[in-house]
């Protein structure tokens, strides 16, 4: 019965002089995912409005775009009253409630009449129609009206979506992917702070198989109806896992590991002119993942290291995962690059000094992390 979608954005409104760009990312980024499905997409005060060709779908779409605080379908009227009852009417024919509150807002203030006004009318002619109760407070149905510059909007429900910055407006950046539940989660994070995420997997040719790729193809499939279409790096760590073996004392190498993974996303962000590198390290996780480990970690990214999972515990992170989607694929047994790698009793307090000497031992290692970047099977999911 609904001929058009209003979204509402909430954080693009104090953006005061850039509001325009945000708000022309969003309008982009809407046309993209919802492609026929609206047109006419307009940018109006305070919200976006289509034109509805077709919902179906397009509630489980919009509750995970960035910049979306939520969304409703409507019914679009002409600037009067008569046309606000009209459709007001026509909406509530085809909906069951018992209570209802009206709420009105009003961004053209040389509307005939004041919100007030309307809440007033339309709530008795509502009452006498319909012969229900008006209820102030936990009503069973809002209805909502919209009185703007050009056409009046009514509907009854707002659905939440997940709020931020729209997907490219803060650049992009090069996720980790590891395949475990927190690194979709961290890249779902960014996905929300506008930035779109290039996604990177270095694993072991020797312990991987086809089951476990396409494992990583599912989890960024996942994310690739976040973020639109997703570049995913698969990247081959053999060579260097194998020196790291030779060279590196076992309570050292999982430190060592994750300084040759910077040095890998280094390049890949080099030559996608990304801004920034993101992982799902939280502070104490694992042993790699305490202060003085992170430190000595960090220091091999050329890029400034985003966490934005660093003071959440597991739990959290979990209840996230699951919202999005990714953590059924997430927990799919697998063998990390790694895991072998690690000792009984792995180093937790490091000193960058001497993880620099120990890495002297191991030689060429520019060429080692070029060798293994052009090797990097790319490809483009969603």
């Amino acid at each position: 019965m609904f001929d058009s979608l209003i979204i509402h954005y909430s954080e693009i409104g104090t953006k005061g002089k850039n509001r325009d760009f945000f708000e022309k990312r969003l309008v982009d980024n809407l046309k993209s995912v919802l492609g026929k499905k609206v047109s006419n997409v307009h940018r109006r005060l305070g919200k976006i409005v289509c034109e509805l060709n077709d919902s179906d779908g397009i509630e489980q779409i919009l509750r995970f775009i960035p910049g979306v605080a939520n969304f409703s379908f409507a019914l679009k009227c002409e600037l009067s009253y008569d046309s606000i009852e009209e459709k007001v009417f026509e909406g509530l024919s085809k909906i069951e409630f018992d209570s209802f509150k009206v709420f009105t807002t009003r961004s053209y203030k040389k509307f005939e009449m004041t919100s007030d006004d309307v809440n007033r009318l339309l709530g008795e002619k509502i009452m006498l129609k319909f012969n229900k109760k008006v209820k102030m407070t936990n009503p069973d149905l809002m209805v909502y009206v919209e009185i703007g510059e050009k056409e009046c909007f009514v509907y009854f429900e707002k659905i939440q979506g997940i709020g931020g910055l729209p997907i490219g407006c803060s650049g992009d950046v090069v996720s980790s992917l590891s395949g475990g539940i927190d690194s979709p989660v961290a890249s779902y994070l960014m996905m929300k702070r506008g930035c779109k995420n290039i996604f990177v997997h270095i694993y072991n040719q020797t312990q991987t198989d086809e089951s476990v790729l396409s494992k990583i193809d599912k989890i960024v499939t996942q994310l690739s109806k976040i973020q639109g279409k997703s570049k995913l790096y698969v990247v081959p760590f053999e060579k260097i896992q194998k020196q790291i073996i030779m060279n590196v004392p076992s309570k050292f190498r999982m430190i060592i590991y994750r300084r040759f993974m910077f040095r890998i996303i280094n390049l890949i962000a080099k030559s996608e002119n990304a801004k920034a590198i993101v992982t799902g390290d939280s502070v104490g996780q694992v042993a790699s993942q305490t202060l003085e480990n992170i430190n000595s970690i960090y220091d091999a990214a050329e890029y400034p290291v985003l966490c934005p999972l660093i003071g959440t515990n597991k739990e959290e992170t979990i209840t996230i995962s699951r919202f999005i989607g990714t953590y059924d694929f997430s927990i799919i047994p697998f063998p990390d690059c790694c895991s072998f790698m690690i000792a009984e009793h792995p180093e937790t307090k490091s000193k960058l000094e001497e993880i620099k000497k120990i890495e002297e031992n191991i030689e060429g290692i520019d060429k080692l992390v070029e060798e293994c970047v052009n090797e990097a099977k790319v490809k483009v999911i969603g």
